[in-house]
């Protein structure tokens, strides 16, 4: 499996190494049978050559050891020490050209064994001539004794005739078997000549001498029937002899005869003269059939000699002419490949996003030039190309079609945004009339739910807005306090009364950006508040930086994992195409749209307290100084509402008060708590209002009546009658009193209402949509 996923390179090296392998291999078959055919050489040469002289010179020395046994004459013994000398000649010459390093080449194992078995045979031969000159064995015993020597030379013939080829292996095989019989005929004639230098044979010997008899004619037909018939037809010939008969004929008579007798039927020499020609023509038969077996054998080693030409030579210069063949095949197919792989990358990393991107904008695109058809060929690497240029156009033309559903998708987003945000601006309207006609405390504070939900509504509604890639109505010509920016979004956060708001500094944000930042800052609160328990507080504070201004939303919450907050970092930094299936964090990219249109740096972070940390970065082209304010003019501070609750403490001033709200119907125009200056009537000095109550997290506890007006509080009785008192002792006097100064007080805050509200109206192009 691994290797079907390998690189093409590595399976045409593959391919090649097995060819190398498969011709390795078909010249080691044939090398080996030239192999073989030289080591047999080589054996001829240093084993059987120097061994032919050594085998007849043993089989003279056995036949004059057991004529020694015999008779023991004077002439014997001379005759048997000059054959030893000619024995001990042939052995020296032997044992050295056995003993070359060639020999230790052509041999294997067995026939290393079978070498060293000679040698240790040949040095046996002192121990059995000392045997023999002193008449320490008998006849059978001398025969044994040259025997096993002679037979270990005949076991060493047998690791020689080792060639591939069959017929001539066969041949070889055949040829020992008759030079075997003739070592056995040889046996017979040293025993017989023995026992007619005594004069006598004694049962034993008479055993042996048939069994000897018996053996030379077994083997001898034996070979005979294998030899070709060429050879047969020769050795048919010698076995119908003359001499061969007269053998034949003195052996059967000598087996016949009884064996107590112990005499032998005829004379020395006439057994002398028909086994000496019977083993010189027996001789003669199987070296003129081995000079012809030389003869078949060397059209084989010319087949051998041939064949290794062949398949070492002109499989070589094949198996070359393929690796040259394949390496310019495979680099042609590799650049072929490579120039396919290119366009392919180019175009999936490179073109097509372009393109796809240009189309996604609404440009006008020339397919054919900008997404060109390939040209390779029309090889099977070109019809690939074809089809990757089909899939090319395929891909285009979807990717066109893709990005006109986006188009229209954002399109749909972007009319039902605008319709929402309209009817959500008549919905503001209708609650502003409302409340400014209700003076119901209880019926307020449930109109002010209803405008804290429609301001909401408003943020989603700009959310899809975002999310279509446009731009929300809302904007400011003049510059806003940071603190009215934070209390805006505050305002459009549904549990706002679980944030704690520190203090800010006097810095103002530009106009251009106010909207926006209230968006984003609204998103990352409403996010803390979210996803941290109800009963947990959420901290905003803020401060000028050397880079900007920054804004940090901490909230107690469970957290995130380091590789969710590395993710969210990241989708904020570089915000993906808006996808309709990516909604599992919608707001993230809201944030992130938004802080990218104004260089704002959003960064997530874990908090020291368990929960999460959103630190936003105020580019210092966006903020100033609150005594430095934008055009000349002060700062526009957000409008402000009746308020349902009241707010943080009043500030100690002799010519101003401040008054403090709850959160408002619209983000960027009015907060949760907003300031507002109001000229100080030149009536008498108010009574301090008493000290209001606050929530867990900051925010002021409402108590009604707490607020009035300075002329409803001057014309105000010193002290409220209690409720459980009898209305009756009030005249009618002070009851209209009490209900003139309550009408008068509301007709002049509505009026000086409208009048704030019709101003910053004026100052806002866009409006609200």
């Amino acid at each position: 499996m691994r290797f079907r996923n390998s690189r093409l390179r590595t399976k045409i090296i593959a391919l090649l190494l097995s060819l190398a392998a498969l011709w390795v291999f078909a010249a080691w078959v044939t090398l080996r049978e030239g192999v073989n055919l030289l080591w047999v050489s080589q054996l001829d040469n240093a084993v059987v050559s120097p061994s032919e002289p050594l085998l007849v010179e043993l089989q003279r020395e056995r036949r004059l050891s057991i004529i020694q046994l015999g008779d023991g004459t004077f002439r014997s013994r001379k005759d048997l020490e000059a054959q030893r000398k000619q024995a001990d000649r042939a052995i020296a010459t032997f044992e050295e050209a056995a003993s070359s390093s060639v020999v230790d080449w052509a041999t294997d194992d067995d026939g290393a064994k079978r070498v060293t078995d000679v040698f240790r045979r040949l040095d046996t031969l002192k121990t059995t001539r000392q045997a023999v000159d002193a008449g320490r064995m008998n006849r059978v015993q001398a025969t044994d004794a040259y025997a096993d020597v002679i037979d270990s030379i005949y076991r060493l013939y047998g690791s020689v005739a080792t060639l591939d080829d069959k017929i001539v292996a066969k041949d070889i095989r055949t040829l020992l078997a008759l030079s075997r019989a003739r070592e056995v005929l040889a046996r017979e004639d040293a025993l017989l000549a023995g026992a007619l230098a005594e004069g006598r044979l004694t049962a034993a010997e008479h055993t042996q001498f048939a069994e000897t008899v018996g053996a030379w004619r077994i083997l001898a037909e034996q070979a005979a029937a294998e030899l070709p018939d060429s050879e047969k037809a020769a050795y048919d010939k010698l076995a119908a002899s003359t001499t061969f008969n007269r053998l034949r004929e003195l052996e059967t008579r000598l087996v016949e005869q009884d064996a107590s007798m112990e005499s032998v039927p005829f004379g020395a020499d006439q057994w002398k003269t028909a086994s000496e020609r019977a083993l010189a023509d027996f001789n003669a038969l199987v070296l003129s059939a081995g000079d012809r077996l030389v003869d078949r054998a060397v059209p084989v080693a010319v087949g051998v000699v041939v064949r290794l030409l062949l398949a070492g030579g002109l499989g070589l210069i094949a198996v070359i002419a393929s690796i040259v063949l394949s390496i310019t095949t495979a680099r042609t197919l590799l650049a072929q490949l490579q120039k396919l792989r290119d366009a392919a990358h180019e175009l999936s990393n490179e073109r097509l996003p372009r393109l796809v991107e240009r189309i996604g904008h609404g440009e006008e695109v020339d397919l054919a030039r900008e997404a060109p058809s390939l040209d390779f060929g029309d090889d099977e690497i070109g019809q690939v190309g074809q089809a990757f240029n089909t899939m090319q156009r395929t891909a285009v033309s979807v990717a066109a079609e893709q990005a006109e559903l986006r188009r229209s998708i954002r399109d749909i987003l972007l009319s039902l945004a605008r319709r929402t945000q309209g009817l959500v601006h008549r919905q503001l309207t209708v609650l502003d009339v409302m409340e400014r006609r209700e003076t119901d405390p209880e019926e307020l504070k449930e109109l002010f739910r209803l405008d804290h939900l429609a301001i909401r509504m408003r943020r989603n509604a700009e959310n899809l807005i975002v999310l279509s890639g446009s731009s929300p109505a809302r904007t400011w010509r003049r510059s806003v306090p940071m603190v009215d920016v934070v209390r805006g979004a505050l305002a459009e956060v549904e549990d706002y009364t679980r944030v704690t708001l520190m203090p800010m500094g006097d810095v103002v944000l530009l106009g251009r950006a106010v909207g926006d930042v209230v968006h984003l800052l609204a998103e990352l609160i409403e996010n803390a508040v979210s996803f941290s328990p109800p009963y947990t507080t959420v901290e905003v504070r803020g401060q000028l930086v050397a880079n900007g201004y920054v804004v940090e939303i901490e909230d107690r919450g469970l957290g995130m994992k380091p590789e969710d907050l590395v993710a969210a970092n990241e989708r904020i930094a570089d915000p993906p195409e808006f996808r309709i299936t990516g909604t599992a964090r919608l707001g993230l990219y809201v944030v992130s749209r938004l802080a990218g249109r104004h260089g704002i740096q959003v960064v997530l972070k874990s908090s020291p307290y368990g929960g999460t940390t959103v630190v936003a970065l105020l580019p210092q082209q966006l903020v100033q100084l609150g005594d430095q304010p934008e055009e000349g003019d002060e700062p526009t501070r957000l409008p402000r509402r009746k308020a349902v609750a009241t707010a943080t403490r009043p500030a100690a001033s002799t010519t101003v008060r401040r008054l403090t709200v709850a959160p408002p119907r619209r983000s960027a125009e009015q907060a949760p708590e907003r300031e507002r200056v109001l000229p100080e009537p030149r009536r008498a000095r108010p009574e301090p209002a008493p000290a209001p109550e606050y929530t867990p997290s900051g925010l002021p506890l409402r108590v009604p009546q707490a607020n009035l007006a300075p002329a409803l509080r001057d014309e105000a009785p010193a002290a409220r009658p209690n409720p459980e008192e009898d209305d009756d002792e009030r005249s009618p006097e002070e009851i209209r009193a009490m209900m003139g100064s309550l009408q008068s007080g509301t007709n002049l805050g509505r009026t000086e209402a409208a009048k704030i509200m019709d101003g910053l109206k004026g100052e806002q192009p866009g409006g609200d949509t």
